[in-house]
């Protein structure tokens, strides 16, 4: 009885080092989700009415373009207009995605340069109102804020030149495996976290190389958020996408 316990026992332990293993080395394929701090229809009441910081100096008009004007082989997944985000609710009322045309035009030739390589770029999001950064900061948890832009400061995305984005192959035209999914809260978001498996760092080393070329900067914390170099010549907007025309 006790040799059977045994090795019930050990069988049990690598079972659970096999599954270690296997998460350490592959991203989850849930959505990674946090509880809000707050009900999220109340964080959005409160934001819609709340002003975004005021800022002096002279910034250059804003020109927002639709990414996928510019080329429908950008392909879109815009998270925030599903449930299929941290917040686990829609924040967004339409499933679009722009940035200032400077940065678009640079994203364009990104994305045209990877096909050599036989992927193409999936945007999550680029220009994002003023109130929806208000929520994200309001519902996020204080060790998790890391993650998040401050609202008194304003997100490079208010400013239309920020992109959250990952490859797609384009023979499958399926989205890669990176070392973490998107938007998860954990250092194997970083953008240079060792761990994972080799492809997936290889895949993120393509996708950084190819943005950083044409002026873009990686977020350390986040391997798939990339700010424009001339972000800050830009003002804050809180313009929703309904309002953006079609």
């Amino acid at each position: 009885m006790k040799l059977a316990l045994t090795r019930h026992t050990l069988l049990l332990s690598l079972l659970f080092f096999l599954s270690q293993l296997t998460f350490a080395q592959s991203p989850a394929e849930t959505t990674f989700r946090i509880t809000p701090l707050h009900p999220v229809e109340e964080l959005r009441e409160e934001a819609l009415k709340a002003e975004p910081p005021h800022e002096s100096g002279r910034f250059r008009r804003p020109e927002l373009v639709e990414l996928i004007k510019l080329d429908p082989t950008i392909k879109l997944d815009i998270r925030y207009a599903t449930d299929n985000n941290f917040m686990s609710t829609p924040l967004y009322s339409q499933a679009r995605a722009f940035l200032q045309r400077p940065a678009a035009q640079a994203l364009l030739r990104a994305h045209r340069a990877l096909r050599k390589q036989g992927y193409g770029l999936l945007i999550h999001d680029g220009y994002r109102p003023w109130f929806v950064t208000k929520m994200f900061w309001e519902a996020t948890p204080d060790d998790k804020k890391i993650f998040v832009a401050d609202p008194a400061k304003g997100s490079r995305h208010n400013r239309g030149c920020a992109v959250d984005l990952t490859l797609y192959d384009l023979k499958t035209g399926e989205a890669v495996e990176m070392p973490s999914g998107y938007d998860e809260m954990t250092k194997r978001a970083y953008a240079d976290y060792p761990g994972g498996m080799d492809e997936q760092r290889d895949r993120r080393a393509i996708l950084r190389r190819a943005m950083e070329k044409e002026g873009f900067k990686v977020n350390p914390e986040e391997w798939w958020h990339f700010d424009y170099k001339d972000w800050e010549k830009y003002p804050i907007m809180n313009v929703k996408f309904e309002d953006l025309g079609k």
